[in-house]
């Protein structure tokens, strides 16, 4: 299948205090959990730009191109490759994550020989120089390669153009696949002085490690504009593309400021049944999906921001995997770091971290992302609770109140997962009841017994037999009065 892979990259930066870890990782809802996604890692400082572009590409490496808008003429040493595992870091580190907690057994806790026991549940590179017949303009095209670079398995040019019709035909006509829509967008960039970046596959230079994918391209300029183009990548785009960003900053998060930077939904506690029947991916993709359509599909969702300099302890709560090192921070393009976690500059920068996560089609977003850094350092995280209740006897006072009070919570984890997901309540009676039976309580000691339906749904055969006596009593008092009333008219 040919496809052409077009976008581009934004910075961010981040600096905030650390939390005591509390909870235990259960999952998380990775990059990897949406289909159409393409990532990016953007380092601002000043007006320098790092971009770093993974490649999703599927099928005939043949059919690859990259054409990427630029506002400079790139130099050799700007353009580097770099290891595809630096994505599966920032993405597992960052992802939106399920927490898990324990609750404490309250007829546990008790005094032997004057001591307490808590018996709660424990948990090298080349370039080429650019003949004169290169660098001179093609009257034909209006189109001017202005660099040109062998970089380990790719060809890179630096273009200029006139006009978009040219530029098109070049491309089409020297090999490069590209969408039959990518003129429309290329005259805006080349109205406003843009450079192109353009890449495709040397197949002769491919060595045997990286020929089942494509490794991800870096490239660092200067530009006052922070700006993510994502109109090309919507040229040959089939409906909604999910772009995740992990920006990193020295002053704090990054925001777009076209369009609205919302903090998903976090810290909600949800049924247990989430993590036991393995529903989180799905859980997550609905609340991503819901909060995308109650923003009007033209929102930019915070998924994680926090202070990750390597000296600042705990980055996250619950972490679910190791932070960034040194080496990881340099290849993203974070230089400001020295090798013993520090700063190898005066002053109190550090790195601030910051996960966007934005779907966007052609109608909604009609404009390239514009970002900026802000000194926001506020931690957040997108995280979802989950608490197991707590086990063996529970018949002492305690345990009774705690029963009682664990089928209300339950009622509410319900009503908080229908809220962010949508998804429909009744089919859940089962989880929220399923420890009822044990309240024993001498309020409940004349009651009848809760009768479930089989299959868990429905309504509690305790409360139709109220609704039907209290209907029965209604008939009986107005049957009374009508009867008296008709007596006192005789």
């Amino acid at each position: 299948m040919k496809r052409t892979i077009l976008i581009v990259g934004a910075a961010l930066l981040v600096a905030a205090e650390s939390m005591a870890f509390c909870g235990f990782y259960v999952a998380k809802a990775g990059a990897t959990l949406f289909n159409e996604k393409s990532q990016v890692i953007l380092v601002r400082d000043g007006s320098r730009t790092t971009v770093t572009m993974s490649n999703d590409f599927k099928g005939d490496v043949r059919d690859f191109a990259m054409v990427v808008p630029v506002p400079e003429v790139l130099k050799r040493g700007d353009i580097r490759v770099v290891n595809p595992s630096l994505f599966s870091k920032l993405d597992d580190y960052s992802a939106p994550r399920m927490v898990e907690y324990h609750d404490n057994n309250p007829c546990m806790n008790y005094y032997a020989n004057g001591d307490l026991y808590d018996m709660s549940i424990p948990e090298s590179l080349s370039s080429v120089s650019i003949t004169s017949a290169a660098r001179k303009e093609s009257k034909k095209y209006k189109v001017t390669i202005e660099a040109k670079y062998e970089i380990d398995e790719y060809d890179v040019l630096i273009l200029s153009a006139k006009e978009s019709t040219g530029l098109k035909n070049w491309l089409v006509d020297n090999d490069y696949k590209i969408p039959s829509q990518a003129e429309e967008v290329l005259d805006p960039y080349i109205k406003n002085g843009l450079k192109f970046f353009v890449v495709k596959v040397n197949l002769d230079r491919m060595t045997s490690t990286n020929t089942d994918y494509l490794r991800p391209l870096q490239i660092t300029y200067n530009s006052n504009r922070f700006m993510l183009p994502i109109r090309l990548g919507m040229a040959n785009a089939n409906g909604a593309q999910d772009m995740i960003v992990y920006a990193f900053t020295k002053q704090g998060r990054v925001e777009c400021t076209n369009y609205r930077t919302m903090d998903l939904p976090t810290d909600r506690n949800i049924p247990k049944f989430v993590k036991d029947k393995g529903q989180f991916g799905e859980f997550y993709k609905d609340l991503f999906e819901k909060a995308y359509e109650r923003e009007g599909r033209n929102a930019v969702f915070l998924e994680y921001a926090w202070d990750v300099t390597p000296n600042v302890g705990m980055k996250c709560d619950p972490c679910v995997g190791p932070p960034p090192m040194y080496q990881e921070f340099a290849d993203a393009g974070v230089d400001w770091l020295n090798m013993n976690g520090g700063w190898n500059q005066q002053g109190t920068s550090g790195a601030h971290f910051t996960r966007l996560h934005v779907r966007y089609t052609r109608d909604e977003f009609p404009q390239d992302l514009q970002f900026q850094v802000t000194p926001n350092k506020a931690r957040y995280q997108a995280r979802y609770v989950i608490t197991n209740p707590a086990q063996g006897d529970l018949s002492c006072d305690g345990g009774q109140a705690y029963l009682k009070d664990l089928e209300l919570r339950r009622k509410k984890e319900v009503d908080e997962l229908a809220s962010l997901t949508g998804w429909k309540k009744p089919r859940y009676a089962a989880y929220v009841y399923e420890h009822s039976d044990r309240i024993q309580d001498d309020s409940d000691q004349n009651a009848l017994p809760i009768v479930m339906p089989e299959g868990g749904g429905g309504t509690p055969l305790i409360l139709l037999i109220f609704i039907l006596s209290a209907a029965m009593v209604g008939w009986y008092i107005t049957n009374t009065e009508n009867k008296s009333r008709a007596l006192q008219r005789t």
